[in-house]
C-alpha cells in the first residue's frame, strides 16, 4: 500500500464536515489531517499540514473559497482543491477555476461521485460534476460564438481609433506623430512656440 494521502476539510456546517471525514476515513488510502470552519481557518490548515487535497466549500465565512483558493495556489501550488459546493452556474465554476480549483463536486453528489471527483484531483486530472458539466461546456460554446461574431472593429485600440480619425481628417502621418508626442508631453504649453 502507498502512502496515506492528506486531506484537510473547509466546510462551515459541522454535520456536513462530520459526514465527510466519516466518510473518508473509511478509506484506507486517505487521511484527514485536520479540518476548518471558515476560510481563514483553511489557509492555517493548510499551512500546518501540507495537504496532498483541500476540500473546500465556496461559501465561506471570514473569507471566501475563491479568496482561499488564490492564497493556497499563490503559496503551496502542489497541494490539489477540489471545491465542493451547492453553486451550479457556470459562473461559479470558471471562477473557481481561474482561482485554483483542480476539480468542482456538487453538494449534491452521492458518495460514490465524489470519491471519483477526489481520486481524479489526487492524480492530477480535472474533475467537473456530471450535472454541470454539459451546463459549464454550452456556456463556454456560446462564449465562443458570441466572441467569433466580433467585427473587426472591436478588436482596435481607442488610440488607433484616434489615428484612424486623424486620418480620415486628412492629417498626414507626420503631424499625427507630432500630435501625439505633443499630447504626451508634461503640459507646460500644449502649444508649440
Amino acid at each position: 500500500m502507498g502512502t496515506r494521502k492528506k486531506i484537510v476539510i473547509a466546510e462551515d456546517h459541522k454535520l456536513f464536515r462530520e459526514g465527510l471525514k466519516s466518510m473518508l476515513s473509511a478509506r484506507s488510502d486517505l487521511h484527514v489531517v485536520d479540518e476548518a470552519q471558515d476560510g481563514l481557518e483553511a489557509i492555517r490548515c493548510v499551512k500546518l499540514n501540507n495537504p496532498n487535497l483541500l476540500l473546500l466549500d465556496l461559501s465561506m465565512p471570514r473569507l471566501s473559497g475563491i479568496s482561499v483558493m488564490k492564497d493556497i495556489k499563490s503559496q503551496f501550488p502542489e497541494v490539489k482543491i477540489l471545491a465542493l459546493t451547492i453553486h451550479e452556474s457556470d459562473q461559479y465554476v470558471l471562477e473557481a477555476f481561474e482561482a485554483g480549483a483542480d476539480g468542482y463536486c456538487i453538494k449534491d453528489a452521492g458518495r460514490d461521485e465524489l470519491m471519483v471527483a477526489i481520486d481524479s484531483v489526487l492524480e492530477g486530472k480535472t474533475y467537473i460534476s456530471p450535472g454541470i458539466a454539459d451546463n459549464v461546456m454550452e456556456g463556454y460554446l456560446e462564449e465562443s460564438k458570441r466572441l467569433k461574431t466580433r467585427t473587426s472593429w472591436d478588436t482596435v485600440t481607442q488610440r488607433e481609433r484616434e489615428v484612424l480619425k486623424l486620418l480620415a481628417e486628412g492629417y498626414l502621418n507626420k503631424e499625427i506623430a507630432e500630435f501625439f508626442t505633443l499630447a504626451s508631453r508634461p503640459s507646460k504649453s500644449t502649444v508649440p512656440t
